[in-house]
């Protein structure tokens, strides 16, 4: 039996970094079972890749579009992405 795995690149937009955005996306992602990172680009942006089942990676995109409580997210940019192997960081 060969279960389904879709990875996604998002590149997030708004008030995302000192916010602890990747904190949080951490957070969710461990609770998911996802496998990939985030980090904060010097543009200002956060970047993450998602790997795991479908409706899981779709519902960290999903999270990705509000963020932490203190973010304020105007765009989310997603992208096919190779799987990025074992675990979830914060780079």
């Amino acid at each position: 039996m060969t279960t389904e795995v879709q990875a996604v690149r998002v590149v997030v937009s708004g008030v995302v970094q000192g916010v602890f955005f990747r904190a949080h996306c951490q957070r969710r992602a461990d609770r998911l079972g996802i496998r990939g990172w985030v980090r904060n680009r010097d543009d200002g942006t956060v970047e993450a890749v998602f790997a795991g089942p479908p409706a899981d990676v779709d519902a960290m995109v999903r999270w990705s579009r509000t963020g932490s409580p203190q973010a304020r997210v105007s765009d989310v940019r997603v992208e096919p992405a190779d799987d990025p192997g074992d675990g979830f960081q914060v780079r």
